[in-house]
């Protein structure tokens, strides 16, 4: 069997599938609207878009990221029944328009070097919630994720409608898929130098410990720690996760503590990989994924992966 063949990786089906369930979401609205979801009507997708931004009757609002993602499905459909949505039509661009206007701007913060990583993670304990959020800051880390992205992620290669990409654990490590702005992002996240730096083998213990087989990949735990529940974790948790454990590792501890909880957030652990991988800046970039309209493209389906070891070069 040759490394290929050992390594094999997510095919443009599973984007397909995701295209799917979207569209079926989408129908289902139409229908419960009095709306059709042929031919494609600008003023219809927007109005469904905004419902995602701001629903009715106590259903939870979705992330920016998955309402573009909702987008990009619909493109994808209408195009595979030979018709096509014009994404810039103007009742399109007004709700794109809002969602970029309503996420707030990062404010700077202190990227995260390898050597605090370990540091913050080695404050968790081994029990079920530890092993959850050690991960959770591993693959955002190694990842460079965003704290949606990170909580968006579903196991396998059947993400359900709530999710933003999914993961995919290989021989060689995990691969990542997301959506972004423009389309579908993947990331290769290769095996650490040891089990307490790898950020596959921290998730696959959580994954093992949890029994998750499929659907959302962080999820809660019961009050007692013992047990993960089905519901997919706050992106809320992320940032508060790396306050605590930052202020546990003693990060910057010239800072006074509330200077130091100020210093970190989320967008620490994204940043957190740009500073830290020794990798060549081009190199670097096809090693974590170039967003694209496909997930992949048929001639990369029998790639080798993992040729540029991100993880390590991160000092992981």
């Amino acid at each position: 069997m040759t490394e290929t063949s050992k390594q094999a990786t997510p095919s443009s089906e599973n984007t397909n599938k995701a295209y799917a369930a979207d569209w079926r979401h989408f129908a289902r609205w139409c229908r419960m609207n009095g709306a059709e979801p042929l031919p494609p009507a600008p003023l219809i997708v927007a109005q469904y878009l905004t419902e995602l931004a701001k629903p009715s009757g106590g259903t939870p609002a979705l992330q920016s990221a998955s309402i573009r993602r909702r987008l990009s499905g619909l493109v994808w459909n209408f195009a595979q029944r030979g018709l096509a949505l014009d994404r810039a039509a103007p009742e399109i661009a007004a709700v794109l328009d809002t969602l970029r206007s309503t996420e707030a701007t990062p404010k700077r913060k202190d990227p995260i070097r390898p050597d605090e990583i370990l540091m913050m993670t080695a404050t968790l304990p081994f029990d079920l919630r530890g092993l959850r959020d050690r991960a959770l800051l591993l693959i955002g880390y190694v990842g460079g994720l965003s704290r949606s992205e990170i909580v968006g992620l579903d196991l396998g290669d059947a993400p359900g409608p709530e999710a933003t990409g999914w993961i995919t654990i290989l021989e060689g490590g995990a691969v990542l898929t997301h959506a972004t702005r423009t389309g579908w992002r993947e990331v290769e996240i290769g095996r650490g130098s040891g089990e307490q730096s790898c950020p596959v083998h921290a998730l696959e213990q959580w994954l093992h410990f949890a029994k998750i087989q499929s659907g959302p990949v962080f999820v809660r735990t019961s009050r007692n720690g013992k047990r993960a529940l089905e519901t997919r974790l706050n992106d809320k948790h992320v940032p508060r996760l790396i306050k605590q454990t930052a202020l546990a590792a003693g990060l910057r501890p010239e800072l006074s503590e509330k200077d130091r909880m100020a210093l970190f957030s989320g967008h620490s652990l994204r940043s957190g990989l740009a500073h830290a991988a020794k990798v060549d800046r081009t190199v670097g970039v096809n090693a974590a994924g170039v967003a694209s309209a496909e997930m992949t493209h048929p001639s990369e389906d029998n790639r080798v992966r993992f040729q540029v070891n991100l993880t390590k070069a991160a000092g992981l």
